[in-house]
């Protein structure tokens, strides 16, 4: 298992790309036309922004793609410096072979600073004749509005259920990895859209080499067994300080988990206790006040002991 699974299985082409259909045949409308706009895509992590770049690129400029395409993380490299020196150099340099223009893919744009973003409208202006750039950002409202209106937006939704595991089946059945159904699921369900937190997940727990169950998936993403946490808060409203307060003890040293963990996963189990709505509603409100407490740099333990003792005092009064 030398290979990292995400880029082992990384789609090649546009046909490939999972749970994107919305964006791939838009994207294949480029190909066979030989040509695009600026592009920007956004959308929350793991969702193809990356894929789709480097497929869009193979299928335009076939085997010299890798002459005529140039990835840049703006997170490391965001300052005015590289618009002017990196960018600008590959960008002014005529295109490779057949092709009509060259690529630049600016990974998690959002991240350049106001001035790099000025230097980047004034760049795309200049060049547009022999260069495109696709913007990759989780966030589109920190890109300044003239670089927004010269690209054409597309938005990437989070993988469904449903792709993320015919994707994992697939690779699940090419490595002979052994895994049950139920952890199936638990994988699907911890990764919420996430096509690479799931592959690299399922990566993790295969490379321990034995049988892969649910109790194993959670320990290996760092997460703690949804029913564990429900029932540590279902003792809590039934008034067993004690007994809530070393299972709580049990999660946090079996799956190593800090405060903000523990507190993200109440905040999910509290939607499945069987209390009136008006009480999810303020023990949902009292997880953003003791989450905001920890952040601040209180002490994670009392926090969240504090929590345990509002669910009592809520399961009283639901008595």
């Amino acid at each position: 298992m030398n290979e990292i699974w995400t880029e082992k299985y990384r789609p090649k082409t546009l046909s490939e790309v999972v749970g994107q259909k919305h964006v791939t045949a838009r994207l294949e409308s480029y190909v066979h036309s030989r040509n695009m706009p600026h592009l920007m895509f956004t959308g929350p992590a793991g969702t193809g922004k990356t894929t789709c770049s480097l497929a869009l690129a193979r299928e335009l400029f076939g085997d010299e793609w890798r002459g005529n395409f140039i990835e840049l993380n703006a997170s490391d490299e965001r300052g005015i410096e590289v618009v002017r020196g990196k960018i600008k150099d590959f960008a002014r340099t005529a295109p490779i072979g057949n092709a009509e223009f060259k690529i630049i893919f600016l990974d998690e744009a959002d991240n350049l600073t106001s001035d790099a973003q000025g230097a980047l409208r004034r760049t795309m202006e200049k060049y547009s004749g022999i260069c495109r750039f696709i913007l990759s950002c989780n966030y589109s409202s920190r890109i300044i509005d003239p670089i927004q209106s010269r690209c054409a937006v597309f938005k990437f939704r989070p993988i469904s259920p449903e792709d993320i595991s015919q994707f994992l089946g697939m690779i699940v059945e090419k490595e002979g990895v052994r895994i049950d159904d139920e952890a199936m699921a638990g994988l699907v369900r911890i990764a919420r859209g996430d096509m690479r937190r799931a592959v690299n997940s399922l990566q993790v727990a295969a490379s321990l080499g034995k049988p892969i169950d649910l109790d194993l998936i959670y320990q290996t993403a760092g997460l703690a067994n949804p029913e564990a946490v429900k029932s540590m808060l279902e003792t809590a409203l039934a008034g067993n300080f004690i007994k809530a307060r070393d299972s709580l003890d049990e999660i946090m040293i079996t799956y190593g988990l800090s405060g903000q963990d523990v507190i993200r996963q109440i905040h999910s189990s509290i939607f499945d206790l069987g209390v009136s709505d008006y009480d999810k509603v303020k023990l949902i409100d009292k997880c953003g006040e003791i989450e905001f407490r920890i952040v601040e740099g209180s002490n994670e333990r009392i926090q969240l002991e504090a929590l345990l003792a509002y669910f009592i005092m809520i399961g009283g009064n639901a008595r």
